[in-house]
Parts: structure tokens; C-alpha cells; sequence
């Protein structure tokens, strides 16, 4: 980078190459830059997380163009772990320099013991420099270069926050792949739960009414009345309504996969309700026919892929 005049981190950041669809909370992103004899590199990692718990290192110095670089991050990024750490160094020959005070220091503590104890020899420079404090970082004004470095940030942090959306996205569009997927396999399933459910109802039906005349003995009852209680009995125990809701709650989620952005809460609670539908089918379940146990299979293998999305979920801004 050469040293052309720089503008402050602007107020507000340029719009990221990828701004709609779905994100990753998973990534990593670095940016460098080298001017004057000193270099910089911003670097971003996250994780997920149910908010934005940004974490912000800065080196010593740097501290008053914090408030900035966290305003440009919220900007970017609404949920996720963020650590954002910038790294200062200086290069070639203005990364070393003499600290003259701290020699001076040595110097006149070494002829002061001289005199004292009336030593002949004369300190040795080698020996001097390899005292403490005296070799490090050349001394420079930081607060001259700041108005410098603070243009220098803005771009680094900028371009890392770029990167860092491009892999996100992609990341996100593995997701996507895995979880459509999976959406597929419960559309499948409660496609055979339906058969079986509709194909159990008689049966049901039939057991219901032999139940209730073992439990009536000899006691007269009309037998229109009998089955009619046998058939609002098996009408409970339909499970075409949470079908129905199940079906929907996938084409939802199917719908925010393709198209929306920051949809990880809404995914999340549309989850919630397919478990719920879930487990009210397992408590449905018609008795213990060959139907009925083949129906708590497949609801069982329902509630198995709906975990497995969540964990995926998890994952989603």
C-alpha cells in the first residue's frame, strides 16, 4: 500500500458483496496492509451464539478508534461470537532503535560504581546493549500516525468483514443443502404415516367397540350409541390435523431457506412447532397393530430428523 492521503474510517460502511440469503455464524477473516515502515492486519473470528457477543483487541494506542470499529461491525453482523483483534508492527530498520535514556542510565551507573571502587576499564558498549530496555521498538509517535492508521483500519476491517460474509455464505449454503435434505425425509415420512393412519382407522374403530362391550358386560346399550362412541373415540385419535400443521411448518422452512436472510430465530421456533406435532403424533398412536407400532417408527424417525435440523439450525444468523 502506498502512503497516499487517507480518510478517517468512513461514518458509515459500504454495503457487503452478499447481503441477502441465508449466513453461517462460522468463519474466519483477515485483511493486511504495510505503509511508512509498519504493517497492520485486522482479523476476524465467529462462532455461533444466540446474540452478538463481539470481542474487541486492540494494541496499545488504538483505543479511540474502538467505538467506530464496533459501530461498522454491528452494522454487518446482527448474531454470532465475533473476535476482532488488530495487529500493529513496525518493519525493517524503524522495528529496532536505541532507547538513549535507558543506556544513558546503565552508562552513568557503570561510572559511578567505576569511580566508587576505583575500577580502570571502560564499560563495554556490547555488554551495554545487551542490557534490558535497551534494544526494542524504535520510538514513535503514535498519536502523529493515528489519523493515518485510522483510514488503514477502516479498509482492513472492511475487506475482512467482506470475506468474512463470502465464507459465511457459503458455509450456509452447505447447511442449506444438508437441511433440505432432511426436510425431504420428514415430507417422506409423515407421507406414510398418513397411509397408515388412514389405512388404521377401521381397525381402530373395531377395537374400540369390543373394548367398550367388555367393559359394558351385560348392560343394554344401543348399538347406534356404541358405535358412535367408538367412532368420536378413533376421531380423537386421528392425526391427519397434525399432518397437515407438519406439512406446513416444512414448506415454511423451506421457503425461509431459499430466500431469507437472518432467518436462524425464525427457523429455530418453526422447529419447535414441528416437534410439537411430532410428539402429539407418537401420543396418538393407535394401539399395538402392525400399524399402529409402524406409525411410532416413523414418528420417532420424524422427531430423530427434526433434532438434527436444530443442531443445524444453530448454526444460521
Amino acid at each position: 500500500m502506498s502512503g497516499t492521503s487517507s480518510q478517517p474510517i468512513p461514518a458509515s460502511s459500504p454495503k457487503p458483496a452478499t447481503t441477502a440469503g441465508l449466513k453461517s455464524m462460522t468463519g474466519y477473516a483477515q485483511a493486511r496492509a504495510s505503509e511508512n515502515g509498519w504493517s497492520l492486519r485486522v482479523a476476524i473470528r465467529s462462532v455461533n451464539h444466540r446474540f452478538l457477543d463481539l470481542h474487541l483487541r486492540v494494541p496499545d494506542g488504538f483505543e479511540p478508534l474502538e467505538p467506530r470499529i464496533r459501530q461498522i461491525v454491528r452494522e454487518r453482523v446482527r448474531r454470532g461470537h465475533l473476535d476482532v483483534t488488530l495487529h500493529y508492527e513496525l518493519e525493517g530498520p524503524s522495528a529496532v532503535g536505541v532507547n538513549h535514556d535507558v543506556a544513558a542510565a546503565y552508562l552513568k551507573a557503570a561510572s559511578s560504581l567505576r569511580k566508587e571502587f576505583s575500577i580502570q576499564s571502560e564499560p563495554d558498549v556490547e555488554s551495554i546493549m545487551r542490557l534490558p530496555g535497551v534494544i526494542g521498538a524504535a520510538a514513535t509517535s503514535l498519536e502523529s500516525e493515528l489519523e493515518r492508521l485510522e483510514s488503514v483500519v477502516g479498509r482492513c476491517l472492511i475487506e475482512s468483514l467482506d470475506k468474512l460474509d463470502r465464507m459465511r455464505a457459503e458455509e450456509a449454503n452447505h447447511l442449506r443443502q444438508e437441511m433440505s435434505a432432511r426436510l425431504g425425509n420428514i415430507t417422506s415420512l409423515a407421507s406414510k404415516v398418513s397411509v397408515l393412519a388412514e389405512r388404521a382407522r377401521p381397525t381402530f374403530a373395531k377395537r374400540l367397540e369390543s373394548r367398550l362391550r367388555e367393559l359394558l358386560g351385560e348392560a343394554q346399550i344401543d348399538p347406534a350409541r356404541l358405535a358412535q362412541e367408538a367412532a368420536l373415540a378413533a376421531e380423537r385419535s386421528d392425526v391427519s390435523e397434525e399432518l397437515v400443521r407438519l406439512r406446513s411448518h416444512v414448506q415454511q422452512f423451506q421457503g425461509l431457506l431459499a430466500s431469507a436472510s437472518e432467518a436462524g430465530k425464525k427457523l429455530d421456533f418453526l422447529l419447535q412447532e414441528m416437534q410439537r406435532e411430532a410428539n402429539t403424533l407418537l401420543s396418538k398412536t393407535p394401539g399395538q397393530e402392525a400399524e399402529g407400532l409402524e406409525i411410532t417408527r416413523l414418528a420417532l424417525e420424524i422427531k430423530s430428523e427434526i433434532e438434527k435440523l436444530r443442531e443445524q439450525v444453530q448454526n444460521i444468523e
